[in-house]
């Protein structure tokens, strides 16, 4: 697989998120399939694994650790702190918390540094000076590679990079969420030479073009349960973009998610997906964005057609929004 860079770390052009293995999306899978899934990857040349404490929690990094532990050395891992994981969605990016999270985070991924370690979410409590000096500490001493920063605005990646290099930005970015494009998070990244890791690049799943208004999700088990986008109204709504997709898709012979990341590919040589699955049919169908190559043409029909389809639904649950940096 050819690869590409953020800022400094060089990692394939297409990674793997763990997340919906331990749930989320869901209940949680079978371990053994899990561990199977994440090997898969490996075996077709997927180095770049996306993780964190809050996943499970705890769970979906001892899993990461596991299925990774024979290859580590082969492998890039990205982790994340920030969530206080006190039972409420209270945000804890203090830096004697950060330094405790890089240890746990350590001992669960069986491993002696972690390659990327983000900020999930912006602590409004924390100067994100502090948080960055905190991981500058942590680079310093050998435990983290790279830093990273997930849902910032460009004011705070300034004020972050000026203390500790960005290393990656982590925003959700899709065919339907294409707010980098207008906020400054993405020019922001151009500017100061960060990479850019799309989360959600196949729309939470919608993408794929296996869910419609009749799918159903389990609030106790499945985050999009409580997303507006999500609704059986705006599922039939946002059909249009699901149709197109299909459509282009069979043109090239390869499946609707495979297109909707390769477009995510075409949009800047720093982009680098990390679509999640604990499928491997799943997987195999995303690794199809490898074989797509779209020309200016391509590029043109589909801004063309997005830009005439409306995206019905807000990107996020008012409970998750509060934890998004939106200043300026």
């Amino acid at each position: 697989m050819k690869t590409r860079k953020l800022g400094t770390l060089e990692v394939p052009e297409i990674g793997a998120g763990a997340m919906s293995i331990s749930g989320t999306y869901g209940p949680p899978a079978d371990i053994a399939q899990g561990i199977q899934t994440l090997r898969t990857a490996h075996d077709n040349g997927v180095t770049f694994f996306d993780t964190a404490e809050v996943y499970g929690p705890f769970i979906n990094e001892e899993l990461v650790g596991e299925a990774l532990a024979p290859i580590r050395n082969q492998v890039k891992i990205a982790t994340k702190f920030g969530f206080a994981l006190d039972g409420t969605t209270a945000r804890d990016s203090r830096p004697e918390r950060i330094k405790r999270v890089a240890e746990a985070s350590l001992r669960r991924l069986r491993t002696d540094h972690i390659d990327l370690f983000y900020q999930h979410r912006v602590d409004r409590n924390v100067p994100i000076e502090d948080v960055a000096g905190a991981v500058k500490d942590l680079i310093q001493e050998g435990k983290v590679l790279h830093f990273g920063l997930s849902e910032p605005s460009p004011r705070t990646i300034r004020r972050a990079h000026a203390v500790q290099a960005v290393t990656a930005v982590q925003t959700e970015y899709s065919m339907m969420e294409r707010s980098p494009e207008t906020n400054g998070v993405l020019a922001t990244c151009e500017e100061l030479g960060i990479g850019f890791v799309p989360w959600g690049p196949l729309g939470m799943g919608y993408l794929t073009g296996r869910i419609d208004s009749n799918t159903k999700f389990d609030p106790k088990t499945d985050l999009r349960a409580n997303f507006e986008r999500f609704s059986a109204e705006n599922l039939a709504a946002n059909m249009p973009i699901v149709t197109f997709l299909r459509q282009f898709a069979a043109k090239k012979g390869v499946s609707p998610s495979a297109v909707a990341l390769a477009w995510l590919r075409a949009q800047k040589p720093f982009i680098v997906p990390i679509p999640g699955t604990r499928n491997i049919d799943h997987l195999n169908e995303n690794l199809g964005a490898l074989r797509v190559e779209l020309t200016p043409a391509d590029l043109t029909e589909i801004n063309s057609v997005l830009s005439g389809i409306t995206v019905h639904g807000g990107r996020m649950s008012p409970m998750y929004m509060e934890s998004v940096d939106v200043s300026t």
